[in-house]
């Protein structure tokens, strides 16, 4: 029996060997493209890579959202009283109270070539 690294390791062994630097992005794309057991599309591989983040952070006095810059990564925190009104106005029309949420924006900077 033969036993081989798994695809990610060797991926990443790849990219690293080329002189790619494996920023956090790049980990998990290699990390879901090699656990997938089919030949997804590029729509698809960003769909599967960005459903299953996580950040930690310490705990804070005040709540605050993300907005995640898709370009360079940056996490940007911000807080707004009109959508954490809104999400409990939500929350209280289908009959619930709203005990915790996340919110977490993915967007591309307006223009682009500046903010890479």
């Amino acid at each position: 029996m033969v036993v081989t690294e798994p695809k990610s390791k060797d991926l990443a062994s790849q990219c690293v060997a080329i002189g790619m630097r494996m920023a956090e992005q790049r980990c998990i794309i290699a990390r879901v493209h090699s656990g997938s057991t089919d030949h997804p599309e590029v729509e698809e591989l960003y769909r599967r890579c960005s459903g299953g983040r996580a950040r930690y952070e310490q705990m804070r006095e005040s709540h605050h959202d993300h907005l995640v810059n898709l370009c360079t990564g940056e996490v940007i925190e911000s807080q707004s009283e009109d959508i954490e009104r809104s999400q409990a106005e939500i929350a209280k029309k289908l009959g619930y109270r709203l005990i915790d949420h996340r919110l977490e924006l993915y967007a591309v900077p307006l223009d682009n070539k500046a903010k890479r």
